[in-house]
């Protein structure tokens, strides 16, 4: 399937960005606070973090890879379509609709409007207050998305920047405040931490990696793409890595590991905010919660621009509604599909249970990527002679220690949550009947006679 009616008019900067704002998110602003509780280790929190950075590196390598051999718009969608077949690239695609794009942006949106109303708004009890700012920034950041590439690019470009420039700034900060303890780093609230902790620690931390792929996505409308994709995904995982561990390190700068595994779980969920309180005292915390939000309305931009194309490149596939491929007549932008996304978006933040679709995503992305991830090696076996602009340095290692550090994380993530590992391959199988009713629904219609 051909991509030229997309324009190619993403560079390098926007790609980079695209990655960036992807990643950064609620992840980092909350699951260290459940690491180090679990762990009672500044110096196992730290390394849990760089483990995921690596991870990510290697996920981003073999993506860069597959990229340039196939610059389509959909991105990782193309890969399993091209390696596995169609009802495979149709689970994929059922995964990115469900789970991997519409559930983030609602999360996001709703985490976002909760940090920007908290210095004005009790949050004990307005939360419909929370979800109708959501509701109102998937429906503007989704206009802004369908008006045009040009807008779109600096939508994300200036939040990108503004998000990135204030958890440096907070990071920076932190360390001149001279509030906090070097010393906490070499503090221990427990002996030897079991496998089964880190392994869960570790589904954590990669899920708030998650998003190093997100460049892919924009492959069939980036310049360049064998030389432009590769780069930004490392570009964008790297910065994103250092930034984590910044911002770690003032988390353990600021709380002694043993104060934080004398909280109960939900007070060491807001790890960001206890730190910048004991930094910067009580006052900072209403200004660092609207920085907060604002970052995090970088992230639900990201996700309705990434998101879309995957649905766009099914609809061309004959694997979606039609509807999904129509582009905006004076943008060029996938318009249908994009407000596809920000429709289930909204539904899931009016009706859905937040947490719950949070612990099962986990489950599911991780299973995503494990199988692209994968098609690395099929696609060298079967297309040997296939354009590949970029290869993956030191190949096979990269995908190798990929899949095997998913593996060892989903195995014990069934060990350990069963419940709700089995309900997101469920979901996953689901899937299946829709694809085939699709399919049976499509050859009826191919079937009758025209009038």
């Amino acid at each position: 399937m051909s991509d030229d009616r997309l324009r190619r008019s993403f560079g390098l900067s926007t790609s980079t960005y695209v990655v960036v704002a992807s990643m950064v998110g609620v992840g980092i602003l909350t699951t260290s606070g459940y690491t180090l509780k679990d762990t009672g280790s500044p110096l196992v929190l730290l390394g849990l973090w760089l483990v995921g950075g690596v991870l990510a590196a290697c996920g981003a390598l073999t993506v860069g890879e597959l990229a340039a051999a196939l610059p389509q718009a959909g991105g990782e969608y193309v890969f399993v379509r091209e390696t596995y077949g169609r009802p495979w690239a149709f689970l994929y695609g059922w995964v990115s609709f469900l789970i991997g794009f519409s559930a983030p942006a609602a999360i996001m949106a709703h985490a976002a409007g909760r940090y920007l109303a908290a210095p004005w708004v009790d949050p004990g009890g307005s939360d419909a207050v929370f979800r109708l700012l959501a509701a109102a920034f998937l429906v503007v950041f989704s206009f802004l998305h369908i008006r045009g590439q040009s807008l779109s690019s600096r939508v994300q470009d200036v939040t990108t920047i503004v998000k990135v420039a204030l958890l440096t700034a907070v990071a920076l900060g932190g360390f001149a405040s001279g509030r906090g303890s070097f010393a906490n780093l070499g503090c221990q609230s427990r002996g030897s931490v079991s496998w089964g902790v880190l392994a869960i620690s570790l589904v954590y931390v990669m899920f708030s990696f998650s998003g190093w792929n997100a460049a892919t996505y924009l492959a069939g409308e980036v310049r360049e793409p064998g030389r432009t994709l590769p780069r930004a995904l490392l570009l964008g995982c790297g910065g994103v890595t250092a930034l984590y561990l910044l911002l770690n390190l003032v988390y353990v700068y600021a709380l002694p590991a043993a104060e934080v595994a004398a909280m109960p779980y939900g007070n060491v969920e807001p790890i960001a905010a206890l730190a910048v309180e004991r930094l910067f005292g009580p006052r900072a915390s209403g200004p660092f919660s609207v920085v907060v939000g604002l970052g995090l309305l970088a992230s639900v931009s990201a996700m309705i621009l990434t998101g879309p194309r995957v649905y766009y490149a099914m609809a061309c596939d004959g694997l979606f509604p039609a509807v999904a491929a129509r582009l905006s007549a004076r943008a060029g932008t996938p318009a249908v599909a994009i407000m596809a996304q920000s429709a289930c978006s909204l539904v899931l933040l009016l009706t859905g249970r937040f947490h719950d679709i949070l612990t099962y995503a986990g489950v599911g992305l991780s299973l995503s990527s494990f199988f692209v991830v994968l098609s690395v090696f099929v696609l060298r076996f079967r297309r040997p002679d296939l354009a590949r602009p970029f290869r993956v340095p030191l190949y096979p290692v990269p995908p190798l220690l990929f899949l095997v550090c998913t593996s060892w994380m989903i195995v014990f993530a069934f060990v350990q949550q069963p419940r709700w590992s089995t309900i997101s391959v469920g979901s996953i199988l689901a899937g299946i009947p829709v694809y085939y009713g699709w399919r049976c629904v499509r050859g009826r219609r191919s079937a009758e006679p025209a009038l």
